[in-house]
């Protein structure tokens, strides 16, 4: 259909009301989908449309279930269970954008469904179509699951806390201030009569501070334009907004007898002024975030006994997320995820229906209910973004060079500059996935997809000076001056060309080791040399190999099966490209990683007995979730990857898959395995790359116990686990 037809039709269904017709949006504009509305759960809402570049609703006149199938497919659901009228979930605002929506159920698109056309309507906001859809996913569906305030943009568009004074403003972050309301392109105050704590608990929240302490009186202002006349908040609160208002009818008249509402916040201890590099979240909480890209944000994590689970997502909400947030020592909760965001865990699951007040000091005070297997899986893990202050970290960092704005050569401000204008680059000496990292936390642009130490085809900035070399980050740090770096700028390698680049992405691939399976399949061959020659040539074997008698004898091989997860929100992929990858005529396949994994037996000093097996693997789907689809195997010089929701299998009997222990003496050990251990490829979260398991090996036979990911367990079960005596018989308790 042409651009002339589409105004044609949608013309003739403008003036005549009683036409239905198909309406396509133009071809460059999207049409995007939402749920919104409160109080409710994450599949279910008032629908919202993004057309023509502003939300909208739909009128409830003629709707049907059919309508909601397709509707639910939008969102991401595989169907609809049912609708509701007359606002159910509460009044939108903006444009009704479709009325008389009439489907069969197997159109493709909303588009494609009968309708009086785009913006014709005669509904009022009380008739706005809800749905409630399947809580089951399309599978690799990636939009949005979010449960965030809908803040009506007519009431409230924006606040923020005005420093009191210019060094107040200099200070980061700003914890007190006036509290200024922004609306008609201008920002007006809220009267302090009848303020209270619990207002500012709220407004504290939002400005991404766990609690408030009382304000120093301040002068009254006469020049103060008067938005808000007065306030009542719970306390509970996500937002301001959600608290019952009264609105100044006069905005230019005084506050009767007050001014304006001044707050004063407390940071959490990430984010004091003068914080160390050292700063963590306290250590004894019993709640933690996994797996996002900036600070405040990932999949909620809740510590019982000694190993940490996730929690389900049934009902979760603003309230409980918000709880999450401010035990940590962020605000209030931004945004609510389900559907596993943030990426699954492994371990258990031990919450589901928690249904928070929201002033509860921990999410285990929390009505909720423990769950069975049959009850959740990892694909419903809740996640949470939160409220952090504003720190200005990315005043000091910028790219150059790049094809977009995602990617570019690392260029910092200039230590000590005496203009803020004078910046300088990071010695690539080092640099791995793990700093870009940190470069792409403070930049805000997400995920690290990849760490470059040469940028030869980024060269176009005039800035040569190097500013920081010997950068070495842990990956959770918020800044790159918060990690390791040289005292003094000392660069192998002098030349622009050498300086640091990243990548940056909005998603990235998470791999795990499936550790109970290693458990299991733990066993010892002696295997004749004769067997061997690919092994060898390879370096699958330990040092003393070469000098054995070849073809005779054996070599001793303590071996186990892998099964490595995706449980990331993107595909893992080699760093090289195909034309780098290594043809191995004895295994008969490309090698695209020279190392993927690393096997260790150590002992119980840390110090490796045998030969870490430096595993130089070929990567392929071996199985994957019901519902997705392979994508990569090695055969036939096919694509190499792991794909989100798949697993890649070496099965214990398969050439390298083992570490040779020929020269390893009875006792206790350590087993450890390592994936992406050199940080090549970029992840969501390093800290579960390595699995440990104690081991006794009485000369004959093996046993494993306690194999685990190397952040499941509390910090005093892995210290337990470390002061391991060694088993006393062969009994696994």
């Amino acid at each position: 259909m042409g651009k002339s037809q589409h105004v044609v039709v949608i013309l003739a269904c403008v003036w005549l009301p009683s036409c239905l017709c198909q309406t396509s949006p133009p071809q460059h504009d999207q049409l995007k989908f939402r749920l919104a509305g409160y109080p409710r759960k994450h599949n279910e809402g008032r629908v919202e449309v993004f057309y023509n570049g502003e939300w909208g609703t739909i009128c409830d006149d003629d709707f049907t279930l059919s309508n909601a199938h397709v509707l639910c497919r939008h969102l991401g659901f595989v169907e609809g269970l049912s609708w509701s009228h007359s606002a159910k979930y509460g009044a939108g605002t903006g444009k009704i954008w479709l009325d008389n929506v009439m489907c069969s159920g197997s159109e493709n698109s909303i588009e494609k469904c009968l309708s009086r056309g785009w913006g014709n309507s005669d509904c009022t906001h009380e008739e706005d179509a809800g749905v409630i859809c399947k809580d089951e996913r399309l599978p690799g569906f990636l939009d949005s699951n979010i449960i965030e305030m809908q803040v009506d943009e007519n009431r409230m568009e924006e606040v923020r806390l005005r420093p009191l004074s210019a060094a107040h403003a200099a200070r980061m972050p700003v914890t007190e201030g006036v509290v200024e309301v922004k609306y008609n392109d201008g920002w007006g105050q809220i009267c302090n009569v009848g303020w209270t704590a619990r207002n500012s608990h709220v407004v504290c929240g939002m400005m991404g501070f766990p609690s408030e302490r009382n304000a120093a009186k301040r002068p009254h202002s006469h020049r103060s334009v008067y938005r808000i006349h007065s306030v009542a908040c719970t306390g509970n609160e996500a937002h301001l907004s959600a608290c019952t208002m009264e609105f100044s009818k006069n905005t230019s008249s005084p506050c009767p007898g007050g001014g304006p509402v001044v707050v004063s916040c407390v940071p959490g201890p990430q984010f004091s002024q003068g914080r160390g590099r050292k700063t963590k979240v306290n250590p004894v909480s019993k709640v933690r975030l996994k797996g996002g890209a900036s600070a405040g944000e990932g999949r909620v994590e809740v510590l019982k006994g000694s190993e940490w689970g996730t929690v389900c997502d049934d009902i979760w909400n603003l309230q409980s997320a918000s709880v999450v947030c401010r035990e940590l020592g962020f605000g209030t909760a931004k945004e609510a995820l389900t559907g596993a965001r943030m990426g699954q865990g492994m371990g258990p699951i031990y919450m589901n229906e928690v249904q928070c007040r929201g002033d509860e000091k921990s999410l285990w005070k929390c009505p909720h209910k423990s769950i069975t297997a049959e009850n959740c899986k990892h694909m419903e893990d809740a996640s949470v973004k939160c409220n952090v202050p504003y720190m200005g970290f990315e005043k000091t960092i910028r790219l150059t060079g790049g094809r977009t704005q995602l990617e570019g050569r690392v260029e910092l401000q200039a230590p000590n500059a005496s203009s803020l204008d004078q910046w300088g680059l990071i010695c690539g000496d080092g640099w791995t996935s793990r700093e870009a990292m940190v470069a792409c936390r403070q930049l805000g642009l997400g995920h690290a997809s990849s760490g470059l130490s040469e940028t030869w085809y980024w060269d176009s900035s005039n800035v040569t000076e190097m500013v920081m070399s010997g950068v070495k980050c842990r990956g959770d740090e918020m800044t790159l001056s918060d990690c390791q770096h040289h005292q003094v700028v000392s660069c192998k390698r002098a030349g622009a060309q050498f300086a640091a680049g990243v990548i940056c992405s909005d998603s990235a691939s998470d791999l795990v080791l499936n550790a109970p399976l290693v458990e299991k399949s733990v066993y010892i061959e002696d295997r004749p040399l004769h067997l061997l020659y690919c092994a060898a040539e390879e370096n699958c074997l330990s040092k003393s190999a070469v000098s054995a008698n070849w073809p005779y004898g054996h070599r001793r091989l303590l071996r186990f099966s892998s099964e490595i997860h995706n449980v990331g929100r993107a595909d893992f992929r080699p760093r090289l490209g195909r034309h780098s990858w290594v043809w191995h005529e004895c295994h008969r396949h490309y090698h695209s990683m020279d190392i993927f994994t690393n096997y260790d037996l150590l002992d119980l000093n840390g110090t490796k007995v045998a030969d870490g097996h430096k595993a130089s693997f070929c990567l392929e789907d071996t199985d994957c979730h019901e519902g997705i689809s392979k994508r990569y195997e090695c055969a036939n010089f096919g694509e190499q990857g792991i794909t989100v929701g798949c697993w890649d299998t070496y099965r214990h009997d398969i050439d390298c898959q083992w570490i040779d222990i020929s020269d390893v003496k009875p006792g206790n050990y350590i087993l450890q395995v390592v994936i992406n251990p050199n940080f090549e490829v970029a992840e969501s979260d390093f800290t579960n790359n390595a699995m440990r398991c104690n081991c006794k090996y009485d000369g004959n036979r093996v046993w494993l116990h306690k194999c685990h990911l190397g952040d499941s367990y509390s910090e005093e079960a892995e210290k337990q686990f470390e002061l391991y005596p060694g088993q006393l018989n062969n009994q696994i308790s």
